[in-house]
C-alpha cells in the first residue's frame, strides 16, 4: 500500500472547520429529531437543540483555546509537562478508549441503517465488515488525506440535505408546529441533555491543531465547525415536525431518511430518493468513522511509540469490529450510544477543560 504525498500538509481555518463539521454531523442528525420529540411537546424541541448547541459552542471554544497553548508540541507532550507523564499516559488511555468506542458505535450505526434502507437481505455483520475495511484503508494513509476527503465530501453532503429540506417545504404544514412553548422546563432540560452527545466530535481540534498553518484560527474554526451542525439539526427537526407531526416523529427511527422518502422530485426523475440521499450521506459517516479510528490510533501510538502506525491500524480493526457487534438489538445499541456519549463528555470535554484551567492557573501563556 503506497501513500500519496500531498504537497500541502497544513490545515487552514476552513479545513479545520470542515473537519469538525464532518466529525460532528454523522449519525446524530439521522436520529436526533426522534429523540427530542420523545421528551418535548409540539415543536418546542428547537429550544433544547439550541441550548445544547450553545453549550457545546462554548465547550468547543474552550478546547480550541487550550489546543492553541501546545500547538507546536502536541497534546500528549504538553500534558506530560503539565501533570506528569504517568497521568498523561492515563489520559491518553482514556482518549483511546473514547475514540475506540466511538468508532465501534459509528460502524454499527451505519450497518444498522444500511440494512434497513439499502441492503435488507445482507447481514449486519457483513455490511459492518465491508464498511470497516474501507475505513481502515483510509486511515492507513496520511492524516492530511482524511482532511482532504472532508473538503471533498462535505459540500456534496450539504447539497443533498439542502435538496431534501427544500423539497420538503412543499409538504410542510405550519399548523403542525403549534402550540408553541407548551413543554415544561424539565422536559426541555432532558431533551437538551439528550442532544449533547449528538454534538460530540469537535474534540479533534485537540489533536489536529498540530497541522494548522495558523493555530490562532483554531477557536474560530471550532465555532464555525459546531455552528453548522446546530443549524442543520434545527432545520431537520423543525421541518420533520412540520411534515410528520410531533406524534409521528416519536415513532420514526430515522426522520432525516424518511424526509427523503416523502419528497417528490419534479418530473419523477428519482423514484426512491432516500436511496440517493443515504448513499451520499454515507460519505460523512465514512469521514466520521475514519477520523474516530485515526484519533484512536493517534492516542494508542503514544502508548506504543515504537510500533508503526499501519501496524496499530490493522491490529486495532478486529477489536473495533468485535465491539461494534456486541449490541444484540436496537435497545442495547441505544444504551451503547448513551455510554459512548457519557464517556465522550467526561474524557473528551470535561477532562481537557480541567487541564485548560490548570494550565491557566499555572500561568501558561497562549500565542
Amino acid at each position: 500500500m503506497n501513500n500519496f504525498t500531498y504537497g500541502d500538509k497544513e490545515m487552514k481555518l476552513r479545513d479545520m472547520a470542515v473537519s469538525i463539521t464532518s466529525m460532528v454531523v454523522g449519525v446524530g442528525i439521522l436520529t436526533l429529531p426522534r429523540l427530542i420529540a420523545t421528551t418535548t411537546e409540539a415543536s418546542d424541541g428547537w429550544m433544547s437543540i439550541l441550548a445544547a448547541g450553545i453549550v457545546m459552542l462554548g465547550a468547543a471554544y474552550i478546547l480550541a483555546k487550550f489546543a492553541v497553548l501546545y500547538h507546536a508540541e502536541g497534546f500528549f507532550a504538553f500534558t506530560s509537562k503539565l501533570v506528569g507523564k504517568p497521568i498523561a499516559t492515563l489520559i491518553a488511555c482514556g482518549m483511546f478508549v473514547y475514540y475506540f468506542l466511538f468508532s465501534a458505535y459509528v460502524i454499527r450505526a451505519i450497518a444498522n441503517i444500511s440494512k434497513q434502507y439499502l441492503f435488507d437481505r445482507t447481514p449486519v455483520e457483513v455490511v459492518a465488515l465491508i464498511f470497516l475495511l474501507v475505513v481502515i484503508y483510509a486511515v492507513a494513509g496520511t492524516r492530511i488525506g482524511l482532511v482532504r476527503l472532508n473538503m471533498l465530501f462535505l459540500p456534496i453532503v450539504l447539497a443533498i440535505i439542502g435538496i431534501v429540506l427544500t423539497f420538503s417545504l412543499s409538504i410542510f404544514h405550519v399548523a403542525d408546529l403549534k402550540p408553541f412553548f407548551v413543554t415544561g422546563w424539565k422536559g426541555l432540560l432532558v431533551a437538551a441533555k439528550d442532544s449533547v452527545p449528538s454534538f460530540l466530535g469537535f474534540e479533534l481540534v485537540l489533536f489536529y491543531i498540530t497541522m494548522m498553518r495558523n493555530p490562532k484560527d483554531a477557536p474560530k474554526a471550532a465555532l464555525i465547525g459546531v455552528a453548522m451542525p446546530v443549524l442543520l439539526y434545527l432545520a431537520v427537526y423543525v421541518i420533520g415536525v412540520g411534515v410528520f407531526t410531533h406524534y409521528a416523529l416519536r415513532e420514526i427511527g430515522y426522520p432525516a431518511v424518511e424526509l427523503a422518502k416523502e419528497i417528490e422530485i419534479p418530473g419523477e426523475f428519482f423514484e426512491r430518493f432516500e436511496s440517493v440521499f443515504f448513499a451520499i450521506w454515507m460519505m460523512t459517516i465514512f469521514n466520521t468513522a475514519s477520523m474516530a479510528v485515526d484519533l484512536a490510533v493517534y492516542n494508542l501510538s503514544h502508548l506504543f511509540s515504537k510500533t508503526p502506525r499501519k501496524t496499530l491500524v490493522f491490529a486495532l480493526s478486529p477489536f473495533v469490529y468485535f465491539i461494534s457487534m456486541l449490541p444484540r438489538n436496537v435497545t442495547e445499541f441505544a444504551k451503547f450510544g448513551d455510554y459512548v456519549g457519557y464517556v465522550g463528555l467526561l474524557i473528551g470535554i470535561l477532562l481537557p477543560s480541567l487541564l485548560f484551567v490548570m494550565a491557566k492557573v499555572r500561568g501558561v501563556k497562549s500565542l
